[in-house]
């Protein structure tokens, strides 16, 4: 009976996880717990409250006994928590007061952008954030620049003119130790870690996302169709995430707007197993980095494409001819000139 209160009560990780029942015999549970052992990478989840943000949202902003803060525009209602209304220049976010000393996670968030804009004219998005300094304003999607820790942004708008290979919204995510500024004029693509496009402006069902951190692995995941399907959206190895920081969410108007609400956020405690080589590797740490960090630099100086260089090779080449011409112009007067006073 010990292993069946193990298993019963687990979360459903919606279409790939399903309910235990009760009535399941207790033999199947048995083996179903032994056949689930064989697995190196085998998780158990259970949901930390403290962290956790969902419905009634019970004294969410105005209570002493509440873990969480508003801040800006935010505002409670009975179905969400509204991070900014479809207005200009409004921004606002939501905060855990509780420092998370996790070593493994998952976030699971439920969340609905949508307002009166159509196509490109809505903006600009929302972030959301396992950071060092919570409840601080600023240009990231309304919270600070130059952050410390994690920050995942669902990017409504794109600013950077030529984007031709990005269909917006998309998704990407930014790992930062105070250092890194984040770069609106170009959808912050010189410091991402990777992304995705994810069409989650004002659709009729449930929109989620998984931000999942497992041994230095940070995996995010989306359901935005509506099937109840958890679709790949970034996979990075090598990120380490220092304990003690805050989950938190913001967003931010500026000329366009949208509403972003939240309508959960589920913090899942994981446990994992872990070889005494990855015991040692997995060291504790202070400083938010990448293993692979040169990728956000490359980032921002992207290879030229062909018929980019074509045109630079093209244009050196009329330059160069123009100049020649005028060189050999300049070049004749001045032959002509000294013979005119040779005679």
């Amino acid at each position: 009976m010990a292993v069946a209160g193990v298993l019963v009560g687990k979360r459903n990780r919606r279409s790939q996880w399903k309910w235990w029942y009760p009535e399941v015999p207790v033999l199947l549970l048995v083996v179903a717990a032994l056949w689930g052992t064989g697995s190196a990478d085998q998780t158990e989840e259970y949901l930390k409250r403290e962290h956790s943000l969902s419905k009634p949202y019970q004294g969410v902003g105005s209570s002493t006994s509440s873990v969480w803060d508003l801040l800006g525009n935010a505002l409670v209602t009975p179905q969400y928590v509204r991070l900014t209304p479809d207005l200009q220049s409004k921004q606002g976010a939501v905060w855990n007061r509780v420092p998370c000393y996790l070593r493994d996670w998952e976030l699971q968030v439920h969340f609905k952008i949508h307002g009166q804009g159509k196509k490109n004219l809505n903006g600009d998005g929302m972030a959301i954030w396992y950071a060092k300094d919570r409840m601080q304003t600023g240009p990231v999607f309304g919270s600070k620049d130059n952050f410390v820790g994690l920050g995942v942004f669902v990017d409504t708008y794109p600013n950077e003119e030529k984007q031709q290979e990005r269909i917006f919204p998309y998704i990407s995510a930014m790992v930062s130790n105070g250092s890194l500024a984040y770069d609106h004029s170009r959808d912050g693509r010189p410091t991402e870690l990777g992304g995705c496009t994810a069409m989650v402006r004002n659709q009729n069902h449930d929109t989620f996302l998984v931000i999942r951190y497992v041994k230095r692995r940070l995996t995010i995941m989306i359901d935005i169709d509506g099937k109840q399907e958890w679709k790949d959206c970034l996979d990075v190895t090598g990120v380490r995430l220092p304990r003690g920081y805050f989950f938190g969410s913001s967003s931010v108007t500026g000329d366009l707007s949208d509403n972003h609400d939240i309508i959960s956020l589920k913090l899942y405690q994981l446990t994992v197993e872990r070889s005494p080589e990855e015991d040692k590797m997995d060291k504790e740490v202070f400083i938010p980095s990448v293993d692979d960090m040169k990728r956000a630099g490359e980032a921002a100086a992207e290879p030229m494409s062909g018929f980019a260089l074509f045109l630079i090779v093209f244009f050196s080449l009329l330059v160069l001819v123009f100049a020649g011409v005028i060189l050999l112009i300049v070049y004749s007067k001045w032959q002509e000139r000294n013979r005119k006073h040779f005679y």
